[in-house]
């Protein structure tokens, strides 16, 4: 728990999830012969007033200061997830409604109280819908806290941590769940090829196989799409020059004209999504974006 400071600060209620690391010892579900409920269905987007508490316009948590979204719309990101449970199980969130680990919320910093975002895991491609009622998480290069069912959910819980997309949902839109405005698409997956597999004869078994399951997606770090492939050949020369030597130049064809991506990776953990987002701001490389093929 902590305490906001300053004239146009949140209070005490900027609680929730501020502290919470997601995974962190004693931060977990109910312990002993409790019984853990069954998951719960997605929550429901629906047009709800803007909450009295939580929403600044401006506030402050550890010196640094933050600045409500007018709007949730349009609002798309990708980045490091982490969630909350027990240990804050029961304790008021930021507008003012009991946390409960048990429901699918999240805590975000900036979006409207509340939200609905739909939060993809890029590791294993599920996904859930949330409702944002908390404030956090306040860690470098967290982007949204997550209840500890929407982390079952997502198969986080183990980790802790997971690689995401987090979209707002346009509640104006007749899809309900599509965003305003892509940041970029993903790319198109090629079909699965033919493979041979034994059989328990003499003879071998052609069917088709996904060479990637829902839990293999590699996930890059790409930092710059440009046009001119001198241009991405300059910048895979300054990664090399900073010592990060894993990365390459992907030619999409699926624009026109071709663009030129140069990407890190693959990107094995969040531990080195982090240590890779600390390398590239210290080369002034401050908007990778997170890839999953």
């Amino acid at each position: 728990m902590m305490r906001a400071r300053g004239s146009l600060l949140l209070s005490l209620l900027l609680l929730g999830a501020c502290s919470s690391g997601g995974g962190i010892r004693g931060d977990g579900p109910p312990s002993g012969s409790t019984r853990i409920p069954d998951l719960p269905d997605n929550a429901v987007p629906r047009h709800e007033p803007r909450s009295k508490y939580g929403n600044g316009p401006v506030y402050e948590v550890f010196g640094k200061r933050y600045s409500v979204m007018p709007s949730s719309r349009g609002y798309q990101e990708r980045g490091v997830a982490s969630w909350y449970g027990r240990k804050f199980h029961g304790n008021l969130t930021s507008s003012r409604e009991p946390y409960d680990m048990h429901a699918m919320t999240a805590a975000h910093k900036t979006l409207p109280l509340p939200s609905y975002v739909r939060v993809r895991n890029l590791r294993n491609d599920k996904s859930v819908i949330v409702r944002v009622n908390d404030r956090g998480p306040f860690v470098d290069n967290r982007i949204i806290d997550l209840s500890y069912s929407a982390a079952r959910k997502l198969d986080m819980i183990g980790d802790g941590t997971s690689l995401v997309e987090v979209t707002a949902i346009d509640l104006d839109r007749a899809s309900g769940d599509r965003p305003t405005r892509q940041i970029t698409p993903r790319e198109p997956e090629a079909p699965p090829p033919l493979v041979s597999l034994p059989s328990t004869s003499t003879e071998s078994v052609t069917m088709r196989v996904p060479v990637k399951t829902a839990a293999q997606h590699q996930i890059f770090v790409q930092v710059g799409a440009f046009g001119d492939r001198a241009n991405a050949e300059r910048r895979l020369g300054a990664l090399a020059d900073a010592g990060i030597d894993n990365a390459s130049i992907h030619e999409d064809r699926s624009s026109s004209p071709s663009l030129f991506r140069v990407r890190i990776g693959p990107i094995d953990d969040v531990v080195r999504y982090d240590m890779l987002v600390e390398e590239l701001e210290g080369i002034g490389i401050s908007d990778p974006y997170l890839v999953a093929d």
